[in-house]
């Protein structure tokens, strides 16, 4: 049992992949390092967040770990703000941003 159980609480979102090109400037999320949330944490809300497999998430909670942060998800806008709200739940440090 984890002593976070909020996070057994956390739904991912329901969307459908798209096959239509981003339709102006494309967005990025990104995931900050913190000392407070372990790799099981951070893969399991990445993979919730993004629909991404278990090693594509393990390789991003690498890189937040070893680099500080990561680019975890690109797509447009509205996406992007709606993957970054269900990982920041786990209480880590994220944004979505116009990608430059």
């Amino acid at each position: 049992m984890t002593d976070r159980p909020w996070l057994a609480s956390i739904e991912a979102p329901e969307r459908e992949a798209s096959t239509e090109p981003l339709v102006g400037p494309a967005w990025i999320v990104t995931v900050y390092n913190n000392d407070v949330n372990t790799y099981e944490e951070v893969m399991t809300v990445l993979m919730l967040a993004t629909c991404c497999t278990a090693e594509e998430a393990y390789i991003e909670a690498w890189e937040i770990d070893h680099y500080g942060q990561c680019v975890v998800h690109r797509a447009d806008e509205d996406e992007c703000r709606g993957v970054a709200e269900v990982v920041a739940t786990i209480g880590i440090q994220v944004e979505a941003t116009p990608e430059s």
